[in-house]
């Protein structure tokens, strides 16, 4: 459940503490702590909550998760939600990373997300004159690394798309296309629904009324924020392309039922001249032409087949047979 439990001063690595140490640690102004959990029990969450001294309502949200992506502040301190999409199965999983901020510290609690940001962590200490900005900038970096991994997943969902438009137009079943253009929407709602919240919550760290944790950070929220604007963009230009799509595959299905339709039309009058003459041959009247006449009967036959093969002729020419 703990990831990692580290103390920073001035941009560099000090110490790996235990977590019942980190109030020794936070009341000292150069030094700030960054804490990373894995889907924490009650009790680890509580020890958090006495050691940083986090607002409660922040503290249930963590413990319940399922949230909103969201960022909020807590007097002093920042509250933020993100929501992590990684493919599994040929769906998506939706994980959480719940982030409390203070002006000494960090926490990070992930939960139903298998990568961890180790990575971000590497960087940040990669570059300690960045890290001098303390948590204010690993939140920025969590941030950044949440949002790129957004764009590999969106990127998967435009080659499906471009592979199912190309099914629309091959001997496919439409049925088949229907049903994965709604698997990709769904697909595409997950993400609108980790993007949008995200950039509009963005806007309060961005804006001109910047909390003090993120002070001489705001060209950096801004990259994020431009980052989360194409995604929205993305989103949105790949929601048209799916609702086009879905009506063009309707529009292929209606034109193949007309085909079908003038198939079977041109059958039936194939069907209905030699029926309409052995229809009337076939009354029992004493008094009809050619009745008696001993070439009747291959006379019948061959007007059926002429008129019939007349017929074949012309509704082929015009494209119906």
């Amino acid at each position: 459940m703990l990831i990692s439990c580290v103390v920073y001063r001035n941009g560099e690595r000090l110490a790996d503490i235990e977590p019942h140490d980190i109030h020794n640690y936070i009341v000292k102004p150069d030094c700030f702590v960054w804490v990373a959990l894995f889907e924490p029990d009650a009790r680890t969450l509580e020890l958090m909550q006495a050691e940083f001294d986090l607002h409660p309502l922040a503290v249930e949200d963590a413990r319940h998760g399922h949230q909103r992506p969201k960022i909020e502040e807590y007097g002093d301190s920042l509250f933020a939600v993100l929501q992590m999409i990684e493919p599994e199965d040929g769906g998506l999983k939706v994980g959480e990373v719940d982030i409390f901020v203070g002006r000494n510290y960090i926490l990070t609690v992930r939960s139903r997300a298998e990568r961890g940001f180790s990575d971000v962590r590497a960087r940040s200490e990669n570059e300690p004159q960045l890290l001098k900005n303390g948590p204010g900038y690993v939140l920025y970096a969590v941030l950044d690394a949440v949002v790129d991994r957004y764009f590999p997943v969106l990127h998967e969902l435009e080659n499906d798309l471009e592979r199912i438009e190309e099914q629309i137009f091959a001997d496919v079943s439409p049925r088949a296309n229907i049903e994965a253009l709604y698997a990709l929407k769904q697909k595409l709602m997950i993400c609108r629904h980790a993007v949008g919240p995200l950039l509009e919550a963005l806007s309060n760290i961005t804006g001109a009324r910047s909390p003090v944790i993120c002070t001489g950070m705001q060209e950096y929220f801004r990259d994020v924020s431009d980052h989360l604007l194409r995604l929205s963009q993305t989103i949105e230009s790949v929601r048209d392309t799916i609702a086009t799509a879905i009506s063009v595959n309707l529009s292929m299905i209606t034109l193949r039922e007309s085909e079908t339709m003038k198939r079977l039309a041109a059958y039936a009058a194939l069907i209905a001249v030699p029926t309409l003459i052995a229809g009337i041959y076939g009354m029992n009247f004493d008094y009809m032409p050619e009745l008696r006449w001993r070439y009747g009967y291959a006379t019948a036959i061959g007007v059926m087949t002429v008129v019939d093969s007349y017929l074949f002729y012309r509704l082929r020419k015009a494209k119906w047979l």
